[in-house]
């Protein structure tokens, strides 16, 4: 593993946190729309994984 590729996959740490975290506040306030943040959270995730 390189140390671009360890700096992206927690750039994507960090992006997977922060979509999770905005998405839970969506469910919990305005749960109509939480689903607009799932796309975010799950692609972060995927990502960070390094699996795309």
């Amino acid at each position: 593993m390189t140390a671009t590729n360890d700096t992206a996959r927690r750039k994507y740490w960090m992006y997977f946190a922060i979509s999770l975290v905005i998405t839970l506040f969506m469910l919990f306030f305005v749960n109509e729309w939480f689903w607009a943040g799932l796309p975010f959270v799950l692609t972060s995730f995927v990502l960070a994984l390094d699996k795309i």
